[in-house]
């Protein structure tokens, strides 16, 4: 099954050069900085902007997918219910994936692009020398497998437990290194 057989694929809305910051504006605009798997989207640090092109905004969904469309790593971050809060569209340098199918969870298909099958095949066909991308073409062939609905949410489950199981123990590396610290402090305090 390819990617194009669950879901439409569009480009982000198309500004015309810088994309411009609009303090009272009420819609988002999420960029490839805003965004990594680690993180998801960071909300609070996307731009305010008004639309300048003529192309009417396809604003983003909860369970819509970014797929970034340059760079070396071509990382894919479900938009999330953060985002039915606000009028936002994805900037140029993004896919937007919006799932047609009721039997695909976004946390999957997201879980699923990000994984080495599906980049090893979008690196091997991204273009360029200097700044490599890759067409919209590429990311609809996309192998995909869609197993059964409970299979999805077995696999989802386990990647929100790794997720938590990571910052748990990056939490224990923060804090052994403030003990090591303190320690350290302790040492030469006592030695002056």
């Amino acid at each position: 099954m390819r990617l194009k057989d669950s879901a439409s694929i569009s480009a982000g809305y198309p500004f015309r050069g810088k994309i411009p910051e609009v303090q009272d504006s009420s819609i988002i605009v999420v960029q490839m900085k805003d965004a990594s798997i680690n993180t998801g989207i960071k909300w609070d640090e996307c731009l305010k902007t008004e639309l300048t092109g003529k192309k009417k905004p396809e604003w983003l969904n909860p369970t819509d997918i970014l797929v970034a469309a340059r760079g070396n790593h071509y990382y894919a971050v479900q938009v999330g219910e953060r985002g039915s809060n606000v009028q936002a569209i994805a900037a140029p340098h993004f896919f937007v994936v919006r799932i047609n199918r009721f039997d695909v969870l976004p946390e999957y298909l997201t879980w699923l692009l990000n994984q080495s099958p599906c980049q090893k095949y979008l690196e091997q066909n991204a273009e360029g020398s200097m700044s490599k991308s890759i067409r919209r073409s590429v990311l609809e062939e996309t192998p995909i497998a869609i197993p059964p609905l409970v299979k999805q949410k077995a696999i989802v489950e386990m990647v929100r437990a790794l997720n938590r199981e990571q910052k748990i123990i990056e939490q224990l590396l923060r804090n052994s290194e403030q003990m090591m610290s303190l320690i350290a402090n302790d040492l030469l305090n006592q030695t002056f």
